[in-house]
């Protein structure tokens, strides 16, 4: 059962993890291992070299939907960017991969046209995500870093706001075409490959949620910071 509330440094980490083990995912992007005992979050995060302050903010605003409270220049923007580094690894080496392999089991596709046209598909997605994704890795992280570093370059992060587009609502699409037209032989590989593509779909949901209410306003603020000196 998720408990819906504000978390705080003195809350332990482990409660955190068993009333909301979504969490799991956000803990592991922020490079943070299990085997932190009775620890706090304040603690865990201390000891591994995770602001606590980011930590907590991206927490509080996944598990009650809402954009964050305070000020965003509170933020450490390095520890942002790790963690949204960190959720493209997750997405494009193995999450979207493991799909797939399940996928080409579930839907047979060395051996009916249904099953081939779905993996072409599914492939697509993953081309388009794996483009919005380098676009970051390539473009906008690269602009943050001289940022950080008070240099200023002809970009702005309204560039990357206004061209950020959904990237799980294609896999959406896949879903509903799965559940709608295909005639699964097997419906526990197919049921089980869907419910990841659901989850899959909601983690990416919020990863772009996260960018939007999150990171591109701490990103204004810095360019605000910047052009001030």
């Amino acid at each position: 059962m998720y408990y819906l509330g504000q978390y705080k440094a003195t809350d332990r980490m482990s409660d955190l993890i068993c009333e909301n083990y979504a969490m799991l995912l956000v803990m592991s992007r922020f490079g943070i291992a299990l085997g932190f005992g009775e620890q706090t979050i304040g603690e865990v995060c201390r000891k591994n070299d995770v602001d606590e302050k980011t930590f907590l903010t991206v927490v509080n605003m996944l598990i009650n939907e809402d954009r964050p409270d305070g000020d965003d220049r509170s933020i450490s923007v390095k520890s942002l960017v790790a963690y949204l580094r960190n959720s493209h690894l997750y997405f494009l080496d193995f999450r979207l991969p493991a799909i797939r392999v399940k996928l080409m089991e579930a839907v047979d596709a060395g051996h009916n046209d249904a099953g081939r046209a779905i993996m072409r598909y599914y492939d697509e997605y993953v081309s388009e995500v794996r483009r919005h994704m380098h676009y970051e890795e390539e473009t906008v992280f690269p602009y943050v870093d001289l940022l950080l570093n008070a240099q200023k370059r002809h970009y702005r992060i309204d560039i990357f706001s206004r061209q950020h587009d959904r990237v799980e609502e294609r896999l959406s699409e896949l879903k509903d075409i799965i559940i709608k037209y295909f005639p699964a032989k097997s419906s526990n590989e197919l049921n089980s490959v869907l419910f990841d593509i659901f989850v899959c779909t909601q983690d990416l949901a919020t990863h772009n949620r996260l960018e939007n209410d999150l990171f591109v306003p701490v990103i204004k603020a810095l360019e605000q910071k910047t052009d001030a000196r």
